[in-house]
């Protein structure tokens, strides 16, 4: 098994913010769904990180808990 690098730690990024929401942006899916680790590239120790902002960022209100798909439609 060959060992990727950390997409984060490349980045050069150390902590990773709540309020950077362009940053967690990348980690979420269409859905708003944490993207997990196999599939974004990240360390174990980021993933918990890159989790637990996204879901602080979700409570502050800077990212939505679900995604209202009937209010594109209609738009």
């Amino acid at each position: 098994m060959s060992k990727t690098a950390c997409s984060l730690e490349e980045a050069g990024i150390k902590n990773v913010d709540y309020k950077d929401v362009e940053l967690l942006k990348k980690y979420v899916t269409k859905f708003n769904k944490i993207v997990p680790r196999q599939y974004s590239g990240v360390s174990l120790k980021n993933q918990k990180k890159v989790a637990q902002a996204i879901k602080r960022a979700r409570y502050m209100a800077l990212l939505p808990y679900v995604l209202d798909l009937k209010k594109k439609i209609g738009e």
